[in-house]
């Protein structure tokens, strides 16, 4: 049986709503990609940071869910420290799209099948990707990919061969003010995300 992991990669959030404090908006954010790695069926969660994000990882896992620590939050260093744990396929999150369904990462994962890599695009944007996955270990050319820069094509441009990665359906990431109006009140989940938005200023926790 494969072992697949999908992990969200917890970097610092590209932009805050005005009037919340950064720190709590991206534990929120860190909280529902929590929630939504519990609602996935086939694969194992993992959340991964840079060192001096520990803590915030680990105050959002549950017991027992791996946190890989990388020096540099890349995707091919998350790819690595998941093909290191035994995984033989991967998938990395963006950290700022709280109310993804897990249908579509169920999506980027089933190309891999077939094909090296796969990728969701940030589909409100004209660059970024919601998420990658690939096959592990991972092929060189994943070195150099970015979350928040790349697109489809420039994946496909940096692969060995165009064919190598599959393009799939996107979904919007909360990194513009605009972002906010496609956030859906029907979806299940994003609570944590929900909650501080409909509370909207509010003193820093901690």
């Amino acid at each position: 049986m494969i072992r697949r992991v999908v992990v969200v990669a917890l970097a610092v959030p590209a932009w805050t709503p005005p009037g919340i404090e950064p720190q709590r908006w991206r534990r929120a954010l860190a909280d529902d990609a929590v929630d939504l790695l519990a609602t996935l069926a086939e694969v194992e969660p993992a959340l991964a940071v840079i060192p001096a994000d520990r803590s915030l990882a680990v105050s959002v896992a549950w017991p027992s869910m791996p946190v890989y620590t990388v020096d540099e939050l890349t995707v091919a260093n998350v790819f690595a420290a998941a093909a290191a744990d035994g995984y033989q396929q991967a998938a990395v999150l963006a950290p700022d799209a709280p109310d993804l369904p897990g249908m579509l990462i169920a999506k980027v994962l089933r190309p891999l099948t077939t094909r090296p890599a796969a990728v969701a695009p940030d589909a409100a944007e004209p660059a970024g990707l919601v998420a990658f996955a690939s096959r592990l270990p991972a092929p060189g050319w994943v070195e150099g990919i970015d979350l928040d820069t790349a697109t489809a094509a420039t994946v496909r441009a940096a692969a060995s061969a165009a064919t190598d990665v599959i393009g799939t359906q996107g979904w919007h990431r909360l990194r513009t003010p605009a972002s906010l109006s496609r956030l859906d009140p029907a979806l299940d989940g994003w609570d944590a995300t929900r909650t501080l938005l409909s509370s909207g200023s509010s003193p820093a926790a901690g």
